[in-house]
């Protein structure tokens, strides 16, 4: 990929696998993202939301860049997040993940200091400048606190390698309307939060979306369904992952939402997560039970050999 390419369609948020120590696992890394490829993921990223990327050294960010890269092969477009709370910092995490391998850049504002609307364009102007890998603003002001109107990410979107925005604002589909009507022909908008608005979303400018990584192959029919123009199937495929897509924005237990589900499917060994990541506590276990159970029909197409064994359960 181009460095003036960015992703569009299914591109999931890997999570980042440990062992039981809280050790990187990277046999589990690697079967992940075979998972991803099997399933029908169009991209990779990591050190999202959903990558306990806050609980990531430095070293392990490499870590984890060199062995996605090595799998995926170099074809597949890779997405890294870059989160420095400082331009110095961001940049810096940008360089590394350009290094690494990885295609664009996913990038939040700086944040612990919040930046006036001039600060906002001057970091990510910084950021883009620093590689050659294309920028796509991380829109998401539920995290961070800062607001990104639609006006600014059309000045965003005029700044060379600034490519796309993920817009976690919500509601998203009303965001992502202004953002597609704002922004110059060609600004790739895309959504999060986990796919929760897929369809709206859909409806309304988006060409993407990065929800987590339990559900890819999922996932892919709906979105199949609705570039073919089967709106009423994509939306009844879509109502029935929807109380998994919410367990899995759960504040505190996402991302051991996330892990549990690919544990019970086979294709990591452990769903241990990093503080302040919190372990499932036993109403979120009771219900994920029930959610799973509830899918347990749905085929697992797309399942390696292993996750197969393990089925929903």
């Amino acid at each position: 990929m181009s460095p003036t390419h960015t992703p569009t369609g299914l591109v999931p948020i890997l999570a980042t696998p440990f062992d039981d120590t809280g050790a990187l696992d990277l046999p589990s890394l690697r079967s992940l993202v075979e998972f991803q490829l099997a399933a029908g993921a169009d991209g990779l990223a990591v050190f999202g939301m959903a990558s306990e990327g806050f609980a990531l050294t430095t070293a392990e960010r490499r870590t984890v860049l060199f062995e996605v890269r090595s799998v995926a092969g170099p074809h597949v477009p890779l997405i890294a997040g870059v989160n420095g709370t400082g331009t110095a910092v961001a940049v810096e995490q940008a360089r590394l993940a350009a290094d690494g391998g990885a295609d664009q850049l996913m990038v939040l504002p700086p944040f612990l200091v919040k930046p006036n609307p001039r600060q906002v364009i001057d970091f990510y102007a910084a950021v883009a400048g620093a590689t050659d890998a294309s920028v796509m603003v991380q829109d998401a002001p539920g995290v961070t606190g800062v607001t990104i109107d639609a006006a600014a990410i059309a000045v965003l979107a005029t700044v060379p390698g600034i490519t796309s925005v993920k817009v976690e604002a919500p509601p998203t589909p009303v965001k992502m309307a202004a953002v597609a009507a704002a922004a110059r022909p060609g600004f790739a908008v895309l959504g999060g939060l986990n796919a929760a608005a897929l369809c709206e979303e859909y409806d309304n400018g988006s060409v993407g979306t990065m929800p987590a990584c339990e559900f890819t192959d999922l996932l892919r029919p709906v979105l199949d369904d609705l570039a073919a123009g089967r709106q009423q199937a994509a939306r009844a495929a879509f109502t029935r992952l929807l109380p998994l897509i919410h367990l899995g924005m759960r504040p505190g237990q996402a991302w051991a939402v996330h892990k549990e589900v690919l544990r019970r499917r086979g294709v990591i060994a452990s769903a241990a997560v990093r503080l302040p990541a919190q372990e499932l506590d036993p109403l979120t276990a009771r219900a994920l039970d029930a959610v799973l159970a509830d899918l347990e029909p749905v085929p697992p197409a797309g399942l390696l050999p292993s996750a197969r064994r393990g089925g929903l359960r």
